[in-house]
Formats: structure tokens, C-alpha cells, sequence
């Protein structure tokens, strides 16, 4: 992998190019003060100061009583100067006025990552942001950050970055009635598609069995209409999604093998397709296919699942056990 691939694959790079069938999007270059505050973890953890009063988290109950327990008497031994929390006034109203234009909600991604390992901590339980205090949280609070931040480059082989030059906050229009078993990765190889895999394989959805066939003409179409030709990397993966009217919407590219996970696949599987000038669609075909073991905090994206790793020896083992199951009597065969 080359740093060039990697660096194709932010959103500020590619969405430009294919805004048109994607979901719309406003992106923020953030100043390096906000992405100092993000990585600073020496002291206690501070929102920013709202100038325009939000609350991240505004369902909570203020205790005063509660909240002079934890204040510091004066002539105490532990008194210590208390921290002052930051602001960042410019780029709050800019967002404010970016999520305004956008329908009033939005789920924030950096370069290349979202906070999905912090979705815990919002009142929704879920990246849907209305506020800049909302959005702060949400990415303060994400420890999977940490590698757009600092490791985004460390699988090229032709490595001189730690780091981009600049970070970008991408704001994305919420849409509540987005289904998970309509988004789909697509696999890349040699400018050919090899390979499409359902995206959430923690589930069994019924109904993508009958829509399948149809499923991979519209996104095989997509591929030959809008990206083969638009996209200038020879291996990578691209997620898309697919509307209720047969539309597909782009949401993603990421670079081949690395950090991007391969799904119902492997890479070595992949390779083969494109070898053998195939192409393959898996789905989750039945309950006892599900991999509940990829329901983790961190994005799916970035998990380290090279060769060796613990991931790669955990999906060898997940292949073998789906293997079993499939050869055995009490499967249903």
C-alpha cells in the first residue's frame, strides 16, 4: 500500500468528485488548536466552552449538592489551579450553521474514520449530532480516532507521514430511516470488481436473499457507470448503499487490505476472483452464518487484521467454526 492510495480515500479528496451519488456532506477544515485538543489526554477530560450555550449532553440532571462534593475547599492540601476548559468559537458557528443547512441533524467523520467506538456515550446512543458540543463529544471520547490522528500511514511501505497535513471534520445529513442490511462493500482489485459483501454481518436478513440477483446488477452497474473510471487507485473498497427506489449512494472508500476489513471474505479469496476474472456477492445466508464476533466498539474499517494478527487468527477460527456448522447434520443439510 502506498501513501498516495491511502490519502485517496479521505473524504475531503474523494466526495467532491462524487458528490452527485453520495449523501450530502459539508466538510470543515479543522484548525490544529482543535486537533491538539482532541489528542490531549494530560489532563481532565474538558468539553469546549459553547458560545452559543448547547449542552452535549442536555437530558442530564444538574445536582448542585452533588456537584459541590467534588469542589476544593480553600487551604486544602489538594488544591490545585482547575483546568480551563477550551473554546473554539469560529469553528463552532460554522458547524452550527453547517448542520442548520444540513436538516438540523448529522454524524461526524474525520479524514477517514467516525467515532463509532463513542456512540455509547450521546444521548441517542447513536452518532446522530445537532450541536457542535455534541459532535465534540463524540469525538473526544473516541479512543478509534487515535488512527486517523496518528497511524493512518502505518501499513505503507513507502511511508514518510505520520500524520496528514491537515484534518478535515466531515459532517454527513442524518437519515434516521437508513436500513444496515442495505449497505454493501464493494472489493476492487486491478480496477475490476471482484467481490461485494453485505456490510453488516451480524445479522441474518431474510429478505436480501430474494433481492440478491438484482442487488448485484444495480451495484455492478454503479461500479461500471460512476467509479471504475473516476477513481484512480487500482485496489481498494468502496461502501455503498442502496436506496428504497434502487438508487446506490457511495458513503465510503477505503484502502485494499491493511486496516479494511474484508467481511464475508478474505483477501486471499479476493485475489483469486480477480485471477480467475470472477466476481462474487456473499450475503449472510442464514442465522447459523452470522458473526456476531465483528460487533465491536472500534470501525470496522480499521481493525488490524494482517496476517499474524489477532484478528486475522480470530476470522481463521470464525471460518472453520462457520465451516463446521455448515458440514453438520444438525444444520439443517
Amino acid at each position: 500500500m502506498k501513501e498516495e492510495e491511502v490519502n485517496r480515500c479521505q473524504i475531503q479528496e474523494w466526495y467532491p468528485k462524487f458528490k452527485s451519488v453520495s449523501i450530502r456532506t459539508l466538510i470543515h477544515e479543522l484548525p490544529e488548536s482543535f486537533v491538539e485538543y482532541l489528542l490531549d489526554d494530560s489532563g481532565p477530560f474538558l468539553l469546549p466552552v459553547s458560545v452559543s450555550n448547547e449542552d452535549a449532553l442536555p437530558n442530564r440532571v444538574h445536582n448542585p449538592y452533588e456537584e459541590e462534593d467534588y469542589q476544593v475547599s480553600e487551604g486544602s492540601g489538594d488544591e490545585a489551579e482547575p483546568s480551563s476548559p477550551p473554546s473554539f468559537p469560529e469553528l463552532e458557528l460554522k458547524i452550527k450553521e453547517s448542520i442548520e443547512s444540513l436538516g438540523g441533524a448529522v454524524f461526524p467523520k474525520l479524514n477517514w474514520s467516525a467515532p463509532k467506538d463513542s456512540a455509547w456515550i450521546s444521548t441517542s446512543g447513536t452518532l446522530r449530532c445537532t450541536s457542535f458540543s455534541e459532535i465534540a463529544l463524540l469525538l473526544r471520547s473516541s479512543d478509534s480516532l487515535i488512527h486517523d490522528l496518528c497511524h493512518a500511514y502505518d501499513s505503507c511501505g513507502d511511508k514518510t507521514l505520520s500524520r496528514p497535513q491537515s484534518f478535515f471534520l466531515a459532517l454527513r445529513k442524518w437519515y434516521p430511516s437508513l436500513r444496515p442490511e442495505m449497505e454493501f462493500r464493494c472489493f476492487v482489485r486491478g480496477q475490476g470488481l471482484v467481490g461485494i459483501s453485505q456490510r453488516e454481518v451480524t445479522t441474518f436478513y431474510p429478505a436480501l436473499l430474494e433481492k440478491k440477483n438484482d442487488l448485484e446488477v444495480l451495484i455492478q452497474e454503479f461500479y461500471d457507470n460512476n467509479v471504475r473510471h473516476n477513481f484512480e487507485s487500482e485496489n481498494y473498497t468502496f461502501d455503498v448503499y442502496v436506496t428504497n427506489d434502487e438508487r446506490v449512494k457511495i458513503l465510503d472508500f477505503n484502502p485494499w487490505g491493511a486496516f479494511t476489513l474484508p467481511l464475508l471474505f478474505n483477501w486471499e479469496e479476493l485475489e483469486h476472483n480477480e485471477e480467475a476474472n470472477g466476481m462474487e456477492f456473499r450475503i449472510v445466508e442464514s442465522q447459523c452464518a452470522v458473526r456476531p464476533g465483528l460487533k465491536t466498539a472500534v470501525p470496522y474499517d480499521y481493525l488490524d487484521t494482517s496476517q499474524g494478527s489477532g484478528w486475522d487468527q480470530f476470522l481463521r477460527n470464525a471460518d472453520e467454526e462457520l465451516q463446521q456448522q455448515i458440514r453438520s447434520p444438525e444444520a439443517g443439510g
